[in-house]
């Protein structure tokens, strides 16, 4: 079986329903954002350092999340209803609160914030940040589709939360690497 198969030449995809839907629509840049934010996410693993305990657990994590991600590619490329739709996972409650409780463990660790924080650190931090703002980029999109087309709930609080995660993570990466939070330092308004 070759790779290329030539049917979106014109400008057209597959859904697993069968329906062909044009390359921008708005179905595709929500899964076409998440499947951005899983190979990123393949990025920010190449930082993890299996020897350090942390970087171990997030690795697990993140792995975990990919996963997850690729649901939600399958659940964005299943409208509500398509005779597939008994093949694929959708984001449920159990998924959100799992995500709720990785936040609370990495977070755990964590000082207190006491400032908005610069994007910046280590490079594993900075590659989270990076992933923080993808997600928050799909969850734009995914919430566009929700405007033309049913868009499960829970999908929507559990990429809301894995930006929190990511700013979480990012965060922590810093914390272990004995890196303090870069904070913002807002310019001064004559006055």
């Amino acid at each position: 079986m070759k790779l290329y198969t030539r049917t979106g030449d014109d400008g057209t995809t597959g859904l697993f329903s069968g329906a062909r839907v044009s390359k921008d629509h708005p179905r595709i840049e929500a899964y076409g954002t998440v499947d951005e934010l899983n190979s990123l996410l393949g990025v920010v693993m190449c930082s993890c350092d299996p020897a350090h305990a942390f970087e171990a657990r997030l690795h697990a994590i993140l792995s975990a999340m990919q996963s997850r991600l690729f649901d939600i590619g399958a659940d964005l490329a299943t409208p509500e209803g398509a005779k597939q739709q008994a093949r694929i996972h959708r984001i449920d409650d159990a998924d959100v609160a799992e995500a709720e409780g990785w936040i609370d463990e990495i977070d755990s660790a964590n000082p207190p914030l006491r400032t908005s924080v610069m994007p910046a650190g280590t490079e594993l931090a900075a590659r989270l940040h990076v992933a923080r703002t993808v997600c928050r980029r799909a969850e734009r999109a995914i919430i566009s589709l929700g405007s033309i087309e049913p868009v499960g709930d829970p999908l929507l609080r559990y990429m809301n939360r894995l930006s929190d995660l990511f700013f979480a993570m990012a965060r922590r990466a810093n914390h272990e690497r004995g890196m303090p939070d870069v904070p913002w330092t807002p310019k001064s308004v004559p006055g």
